[in-house]
């Protein structure tokens, strides 16, 4: 006679309840977490963006103004809204051929070529209090015919950890006769 091989049975028990609440919980408590910061990041991007918004369209208030002067303004006070006829900058008091005035270095401001805005967009009389700030600088080329304007605006604070929204807009205006 042939020896048939022992048959191991194994157990056929499948999964039990507990076990199964236990995974699914562990799954809960995962997919929580994940949603809160989900919504945690969603609140901070969309402040994050709506300064950044704000921020481009302060830079293109000031551009709009700078561009409305004349190629040969040198007294127009742009700090102040509205622009006054004399006691500023205009653009580019004292601007040499090949020079520039002013500055977007966020460090360092140049008087007469930066103003301040509080969180609403309103223009302040000094840097107290500021949210936004604008700066500008005006270049003028070798040959004296074209100037290149450049406005950086950048908030105060950022909606959480990270960098600060800026905008920097560039335009040129000739004095081609």
């Amino acid at each position: 006679m042939k020896r048939r091989p022992k048959i191991i049975k194994r157990s056929e028990r499948g999964i039990g309840l507990i076990e199964t609440m236990v995974a699914l919980l562990l799954i809960l408590i995962g997919l929580l977490a994940v949603m809160s910061l989900f919504t945690i990041a969603s609140a901070g991007n969309t402040t994050q963006g709506e300064y950044q918004t704000r921020a481009t369209e302060y830079a293109q208030y000031k551009m709009e103004q700078l561009v409305r002067l004349s190629f040969s303004d040198s007294t127009t006070n742009t700090t102040v809204f509205p622009p006054a006829p004399t006691g500023g900058t205009g653009l580019g008091s004292g601007l040499t051929p090949g020079g520039s005035v002013g500055s977007v270095n966020p460090v360092s401001p140049v008087s007469g070529y930066v103003d301040y805005l509080d969180n609403a967009g309103n223009l302040l009389p000094g840097s107290s209090g500021w949210f936004y700030k604008r700066q500008w600088r005006i270049d003028l080329d070798a040959a004296s015919r074209m100037k290149t304007i450049t406005v950086l605006t950048i908030a105060r604070t950022a909606a959480g950890p990270g960098v600060k929204p800026s905008s920097t807009l560039v335009c040129f205006k000739s004095n081609i006769p």
